[in-house]
């Protein structure tokens, strides 16, 4: 059986947590950061879990993770 190909684009976007959990950064953050409050900033800030429901469509474009 031939190994599976990683998304390389989905390896950069997702990283594992040490429980085990796959994580991504917040979008809206790259630019155009002068009209963007710093509270809206702040909250966009920390890496979130995927959602459930995209769960397993990311395990399956990052097979190796």
């Amino acid at each position: 059986m031939p190994k599976i190909k990683t998304n390389r684009g989905a390896a950069k976007r997702f990283t594992m947590s040490a429980s085990g959990k796959i994580r991504h950064k917040q979008s809206f953050r790259s630019h155009i950061l002068t009209k963007k409050s710093t509270k809206r900033k702040r909250h966009l800030r920390p890496m979130n879990e995927v959602h459930d429901s995209d769960y397993k469509a990311v395990v399956r474009m990052i097979p190796y993770m």
